[in-house]
């Protein structure tokens, strides 16, 4: 937020007219996961994402199993965007950036802190397997403990005993213990 000019600022690994294009690609994934998936929904904050496409598999739907999870995966992929699968959502995107690499640009560009410099300092906190790229840049990256339950090639540091928000409150005790 931009307290001076009182608004919202906002920076995309995209131009404009690059995301609107994208926006039409992402309305046929929409379409083929809702048809060729049944069961799957489309996330309720849906409206609030400006880049991605949210597929929802157990939040507000029932739970799908594992294999639907997965052909909701392949159709981002076949349709050519990057699918992450999350606690509750599948994650798709058209372009070369995510998660990890706009973190980076985000720490550099708005706070003028250099994510590899300054690695010790940041502490990074996840639930899922699309948090794997980050658990993997910051050595002191945390996962609650939902994370036990996925095959992820990279791990957090440290694992809670709690699980979803009980976890990250039980990081935020620790951080504060430790700086008290």
């Amino acid at each position: 937020y931009d307290r001076a000019g009182r608004r919202m600022r906002a920076e995309y690994a995209k131009p404009a007219a690059e995301r609107a294009a994208d926006r039409e690609r992402i309305e046929t994934v929409r379409r083929r996961v809702l048809t060729e998936v049944p069961g799957a929904g489309i996330a309720s904050d849906q409206p609030y994402r400006v880049a991605d496409l949210a597929v929802d598999y157990r939040e507000d739907v029932s739970p799908l199993p594992a294999v639907s999870v997965s052909r909701i995966a392949a159709i981002f992929e076949e349709e050519g965007a990057r699918a992450k699968i999350s606690s509750i959502h599948v994650n798709g995107w058209f372009g070369d950036y995510d998660k990890r690499t706009m973190t980076g640009r985000c720490l550099s560009d708005l706070f003028g802190i250099d994510a590899d410099a300054d690695n010790a300092a940041i502490v990074f906190a996840g639930d899922s397997p699309n948090d794997a790229p980050m658990f993997e840049r910051f050595r002191n990256s945390v996962g609650v403990a939902n994370v036990r339950g996925y095959d992820m090639p990279h791990w957090p540091a440290w694992v809670t005993e709690g699980r979803s928000a009980d976890g990250f409150a039980e990081l935020a005790s620790a951080l504060l213990a430790a700086h008290g």
